[in-house]
């Protein structure tokens, strides 16, 4: 005897070896013996053959059309068997009861299963809603198909083209156009990256980029709502002094700005004056709001994202020829010494009589020009309207702070690489094109002017965190624990030793109109201003806030996803400079070795990383002229070949991490060709 049973969703037959009355053990066609629960069988035969049986209820089952079967069923539940005869005869054969059996189980839009080889008829709307549903997947399929063959055929289709950029980062695995892209680089056999640049749907590296970035980060777009910036309503006395900012020509979020009083009597006062948005905006407005939800403006060439609207900016921003408000710092200092003396924060207005811009005055303003009161340009021209004897105080400052905090360190500050500007030509502060002529230019980095504000920043920032700690008051903190290798820079609520800056607290707090970390803490510094050993009664944020732990961590994730696209782009424009230029040779030395005796080198002209092959046998340090290889513009890759060994470059020690400057990599995206298809829910026999 033979049986023809149900097991997880298929139909088998075979030769019943003995049976009991809940179960029979079965031998398949194949020689295999399985175990068949009484209730699993459905019908028992002595012929046909079960492979025969199968072969021609699969046949039958083709032929049982389900809108007439339907139409045929009784209302209630009812047997595969009930049915055949209804639709055949009443001597319905084996064969046809089993292939309505098939059928009906195929056809669960039809039919409901009861099990047992049990049906109930779906009702006449729930049967329209599915059958409509069977056909939009059948209209949805065909796009997918269609769509497919035009991407391979080196066409994009314009819905793959609008939803380009969520197909491969952020995917609806579910949606036909991310199912037309797998299905064509599956029957291309091309990575998805290189089916759509040759179909045309990555039309410019430029935007492929920067479209990424708004995805990820700027869904709504870079827009701001129409806001008021609140004004400062404090009545804050008028600063006696003249305050001077040094920023680069592109700046516009003018955050800082210095003075000087008391030269030659002995003792000196310098002043730190900060924008003081945090005397306006406040903790929970619409504005801050804004601020939290971006954390930091986004700088790139050619172009930048504020963190703040252009107007709000422009209502704190340090302008020149304003008594703007503000947050300072005024050291009093030995003149001859140089020891501080003492340290005092005020709320107040302060001129700011000029905006110094360093990119038109650094050629100028040279350590020769401060160092030494003879030296005078060939032209006779006084460099800024600042006095000489003001910059040369202040230089002669930061180059001591700098000296005591080498101390603490234990080590010189060494940065020997320049910094690299670019400028996008008639780019006018638009989103650029990607195809704009760029410059490339350096400036060494320590040059005066900039270590002037940057030694003076440091001394702000390191004072007031001091200063935010002794009240109890908790700020934003960087902090690192040594410079062994491998230790990181941490982001925490408690003023511990910052060992790469050589100070013992450094608390961001001199840039509140492009960081908001240091918007926070200008609200606690403004506490302590106002409320000094009760401020943490009345400062904003408390002692253990869960709130400033969420701004850190937070701030944290934007602000190096901000500083890697900004690296990124930096990248693609040097890349197109060497395409603009026709550059296909370049000297670079080598500074970390890789895999198969290749190297990653750095360029010694360009903001260029890279690996090279054909350096075996080199050292750390070795210069080499260099061939490149092909840009490609998406990946951000160029890879080179040695063409000459030059002389050893000196390796001087450099504070930057030379591991955290990757060549280049594969972009990563969420679109996996691999992935297993989903399995039909085909249950006819097998």
């Amino acid at each position: 005897m033979h049986v023809l049973f149900e097991e997880a969703g298929k139909f088998m037959a075979g030769r019943v070896l003995s049976e009991a009355e809940a179960s029979s053990q079965v031998e398949l066609d194949s020689g295999k013996r399985v175990k068949v629960k009484a209730a699993n069988i459905l019908i028992k035969f002595e012929k046909p053959a079960p492979a025969e049986l199968l072969a021609q209820a699969a046949a039958v089952a083709q032929t049982i059309e389900l809108e007439l079967a339907w139409e045929f069923a009784p209302e209630g539940e009812f047997s595969f068997a009930d049915l055949a005869r209804d639709y055949f005869s009443a001597d319905a054969t084996l064969a046809q009861q089993a292939g309505a059996l098939f059928r009906l189980f195929e056809a669960p839009h039809y039919f409901r299963r009861a099990g047992k080889g049990r049906f109930k008829k779906a009702p006449a709307e729930i049967l329209q809603q599915a059958l409509a549903a069977i056909e939009k997947k059948k209209v949805i399929q065909q796009l997918i198909t269609d769509w497919s063959a035009e991407l391979a055929a080196g066409r994009c289709p314009e819905p793959i083209r609008e939803q380009l950029f969520k197909i491969l980062f952020r995917p609806d695995k579910n949606a036909p156009e991310y199912k037309a892209v797998v299905e064509a680089s599956r029957a291309t056999r091309l990575p998805p990256l290189a089916l759509l640049q040759q179909a045309g749907a990555i039309a410019s590296p430029y935007q492929f980029h920067w479209q990424r970035f708004l995805l990820d980060h700027f869904p709504k777009g870079t827009g701001f709502p129409a806001l008021q910036a609140p004004p400062i309503t404090d009545d804050l006395p008028l600063a006696a002094v003249q305050a001077y900012s040094i920023d680069d020509s592109q700046t516009t979020e003018i955050d800082d700005a210095l003075s000087v009083q008391g030269l030659g009597s002995g003792t000196v006062v310098v002043g730190i004056h900060i924008a003081a948005p945090g005397l306006a905006i406040t903790p929970g407005s619409a504005i801050d709001l804004l601020g939290r939800q971006r954390l930091s403006t986004v700088y790139m060439p050619g172009y930048k994202i504020t963190m703040l609207p252009d107007d709000v900016v422009q209502t704190y921003t340090l302008s020149e020829g304003r008594d703007v408000p503000a947050v300072s710092l005024y050291v009093a200092l030995d003149e001859a010494t140089l020891e501080i003396k003492a340290t005092e924060t005020r709320l107040e207005r302060v001129p700011i009589t000029a905006n110094l811009r360093h990119d038109q005055l650094d050629g100028l303003i040279t350590a020769e020009w401060l160092e030494n009161p003879a030296f005078e340009h060939q032209n006779g021209t006084s460099p800024a309207p600042i006095g000489r004897e003001v910059l040369s105080f202040l230089y002669r400052l930061a180059k001591d702070l700098k000296a005591r905090r080498e101390v603490v360190r234990g080590k010189p500050e060494n940065f020997n690489r320049p910094d690299y500007n670019f400028r996008l030509v008639g780019n006018d502060g638009n989103v650029p094109t990607g195809e704009e002529p760029v410059q490339i230019s350096t400036r060494q980095r320590g040059a005066p002017l900039d270590l002037i504000v940057a030694e003076a920043m440091i001394l702000a920032n390191s004072t007031w965190g001091s200063w935010m700690a002794e009240l109890g008051v908790p700020g934003i903190y960087r902090s690192q624990a040594s410079l062994a290798p491998g230790v990181k820079v941490r982001m925490g609520t408690k003023a511990l030793p910052h060992a790469g800056i050589g100070v013992k607290s450094y608390a961001w707090s001199t840039s509140p109109l492009r960081r908001y970390t240091d918007l926070v803490n200008q609200w606690q510094i403004i506490a302590c201003a106002r409320h000094g050993k009760t401020a943490a009664l009345a400062a904003p944020f408390k002692p253990k806030d869960a709130e400033l732990f969420s701004i850190i961590s937070a701030f944290d994730a934007a602000y190096s996803a901000y500083n890697g696209y900004q690296a990124g782009m930096e990248r693609f424009w040097t890349l197109k400079y060497l395409e603009q230029q026709g550059i296909t040779e370049l000297v670079a030395t080598t500074f970390k070795e890789g895999p198969g005796g290749s190297w990653l080198v750095r360029a010694d002209e360009l903001p260029l990383v890279f690996p090279v092959l054909g350096a075996q046998g080199l050292t750390r340090g070795a210069r080499l002229r260099v061939r490149l290889g092909e840009v490609d513009e998406i990946a951000l890759d160029v890879s080179g070949t040695v063409i000459e060994r030059l002389d050893a470059a000196p390796m001087v020690e450099d504070d930057t991490q030379d591991e955290d400057e990757p060549a280049a990599g594969p972009i990563a995206i969420a679109l996996d060709v691999n992935e297993p298809e989903a399995a039909p829910g085909d249950n006819s026999a097998s």
